[in-house]
């Protein structure tokens, strides 16, 4: 399979280093830097520059070199112009993070606006007549914490009453005050937005953020972390193929984590929109970004876990209720001595690598724009622990939350 990686970062790299041991993986890694796009390739895989903005680019180059799939390693800035992109030139194509989001101008906290993904799905008909497939959302969250829930809808419930993806971690960052270990640009981009809840009979409504904070137990270790409501794909993808009463996702993100991305929202950093700095023009959120360290070169200052999951409860197969924590835990001095990259990019990166050697081996398959759960779960959940990365599943009660 040729694939176009778009985005040499910490995600990228890893993507790179997981596929260099898979056989079914030629990469072709582009980046804005061809510096960094070469450093990602290392001696496995071929680089090139190029702006993902450039829709017109983009697509010449997957002509140019027979790809077969974009693989969008970016931010969600660049999802449309690639989602268009690998349209324009007849491939399939493969996301981590939607199109973005824009609350509603009256009621940003009750009504949704323009939501996740809205723009993506608008270009559904046109995938499906291409007979090409748009695999959106296919990270960890979101990615394999949508696969969890249509395992649990499949083989675990006979009705399902929440889906609830639960995101916590105990790392720790040696010799820095604060250092986010993902993209700070899209963790502002989530955590500041209206947050999205899903309810049968009502659909999708919104809510503040940080709202309905919850103490929830993450398992290897980690322990009882607060998580509060974040805008995130899976409360938008999941309901269109699951049923379920509610669907919700809430990130243990700390109490400090929480102050200063408030800070950051009333001094207006969050903000994307360039304001005038002497004689340039700079966003806000760009210069947030830059003084804070690059994530991915952080993995030998962190230690400990990191877990990705979904709790459901409902009705099992057996007519009795039912509670369970279906997860996915990374050790970073295991990704770290295993692949040279931090968990937290590491957990991201090998999900749509596996999605990748699915659809090559043709065990995956579909036509339009599809989410993980629009699949089947098992051979995903089968290949990921033949990855050396297995998933587990801890049966709860509800006093054990």
């Amino acid at each position: 399979m040729r694939i176009l990686l778009v985005g040499a970062g910490g995600v990228g790299s890893a993507i790179a280093r997981i596929a260099a041991r898979r056989s079914f993986a030629e990469l072709l890694v582009a980046d804005y830097d061809e510096a960094r796009a070469t450093r990602a390739a290392g001696q496995e895989f071929t680089a090139v520059q190029l702006d993902a903005r450039d829709e017109r680019a983009v697509a010449e180059l997957l002509t140019a070199e027979r790809c077969d799939v974009l693989l969008n390693a970016t931010d969600p800035r660049f999802v449309m112009p690639l989602f268009r992109a690998a349209l324009r030139a007849g491939t399939h194509y493969l996301d981590m993070a939607m199109s973005l989001s824009q609350p509603h101008p009256v009621e940003p906290h009750r009504q949704t606006g323009v939501k996740l993904g809205d723009e993506q799905f608008d270009l559904a008909g046109e995938w499906e007549n291409r007979g090409k497939l748009a695999l959106a959302g296919m990270g960890v969250e979101p990615g394999l914490s949508d696969v969890f829930a249509r395992y649990a809808a499949d083989k675990l419930f006979s009705e399902i009453n929440e889906i609830g993806v639960r995101d916590g971690s105990n790392l720790v960052v040696d010799g820095y005050v604060f250092a986010p270990t993902f993209s700070i640009w899209t963790t502002i981009e989530e955590c500041l937005n209206p947050p999205v809840i899903w309810e049968r009979g009502t659909g999708w409504h919104t809510t503040a953020p940080f709202s309905e904070p919850e103490v929830f137990f993450f398992p290897a270790g980690i322990g009882h972390v607060e998580c509060v409501n974040v805008e995130h794909e899976e409360v938008l993808l999941i309901p269109r193929w699951v049923d379920a009463r509610r669907v919700t996702f809430k990130y243990g993100l700390g109490a400090e984590f929480i102050d200063v991305l408030q800070a950051l929202h009333k001094t207006g950093l969050a903000s994307t929109e360039p304001v005038q700095v002497g004689h340039a023009r700079v966003s806000p959120r760009d210069v947030v970004a830059a003084a804070l360290p690059d994530p991915a070169t952080l993995g030998d200052r962190m230690h400990g876990l990191t877990c990705a999951g979904t709790w459901v409860t409902g009705t099992g197969t057996d007519g009795r209720p039912r509670d369970v924590y279906l997860h996915h835990v990374v050790d970073n001095a295991w990704s770290m001595a295993e692949y040279g990259s931090q968990a937290v990019v590491w957990q991201t990166a090998v999900n749509p690598v596996v999605a990748l050697e699915l659809i090559d081996a043709g065990t995956w398959s579909g036509a339009g724009v599809l989410g993980p759960e629009a699949l089947p779960p098992e051979p995903f959940l089968d290949l990921l622990t033949d990855y050396g990365s297995p998933w587990a599943m801890e049966e709860r009660t509800p006093a054990s939350r």
